[in-house]
């Protein structure tokens, strides 16, 4: 885990209290507070079915709220349209592949920015953060390898310049090496932006290498809390992530 710089704002960058959500009559969101500050990384663990996907979808505003509010910055946002949200400068970086495969790697960056210009200030983040992806913007995204077209997901919304990454499962499938580079780029963007991160994983040693924070998501309620770092800590979680 990589040691926090400066103070802990009073007031977090994101607040969720008492949040419900589901599909339909069925809740799968249940009663949950969180709370991110800023520049840091909570990591929200949990075995599959959980709830952890339509909590970041609900925080996202595509799923409906039940119940409960989510604030930014002490504003709420509960129930606002996606594109609004982010327009508010919140990256939601999804567990499934959501690029376009036809469209050429430059072309699926720009749909993370309002203007051209605006993509050839940030290409320079993109490239210090995974140069593979600058190399090939000519390069149709379809024909990427999987932790290429990873690392693609991830600088499409590095290229929006967020206060707030919601990422799930970035890991999932990828090579030592691709997930080591990927823990370099997390943790570099909240140190040298001020990026907050609200991570999604069930790679346990991967998380607990990044976060500053944990909770623990079972049947859609929030189980465990507390920060990274403490003795015992990754065989205490283990526990929870056991099939």
């Amino acid at each position: 885990m990589s040691a926090r710089t400066g103070p802990v704002a009073s007031e977090p960058l994101l607040a969720v209290a008492g949040l419900s959500s589901g599909y339909g009559e069925a809740l799968v969101v249940r009663d949950v507070s969180l709370r991110l500050d800023g520049a840091e990384i909570l990591t929200l663990l949990g075995k599959n079915g959980m709830g952890k996907t339509t909590l970041l979808k609900t925080i996202m505003g595509f799923v409906p709220v039940a119940g409960g509010t989510v604030s930014l910055h002490g504003t709420r946002i509960t129930g606002l349209a996606p594109h609004r949200i982010a327009r508010m400068r919140v990256a939601y970086t999804p567990q499934e592949f959501t690029l376009f495969q036809d469209l050429t790697v430059r072309e699926n960056l720009r749909l993370g920015v309002a203007r051209d210009v605006d993509l050839d200030e940030h290409l320079g983040e993109v490239g210090a953060a995974f140069p593979i992806v600058v190399q090939r913007l000519k390069q149709r995204a379809g024909t990427l390898s999987g932790g290429e077209q990873k690392m693609l997901l991830l600088s499409r919304a590095l290229v929006a310049r967020p206060r707030i990454m919601l990422i799930d499962e970035i890991s999932e499938g990828l090579q030592p090496t691709v997930l080591r580079r990927m823990a370099e780029v997390l943790t570099g963007i909240r140190e040298r932006l001020g990026v907050s991160i609200l991570l999604i994983e069930q790679n346990l040693p991967f998380a607990l290498s990044v976060a500053d924070r944990y909770s623990v998501l079972n049947r859609g309620e929030i189980v465990e809390s507390g920060e990274v770092g403490k003795p015992g800590l990754a065989a205490m979680l283990s526990e929870h992530l056991k099939v």
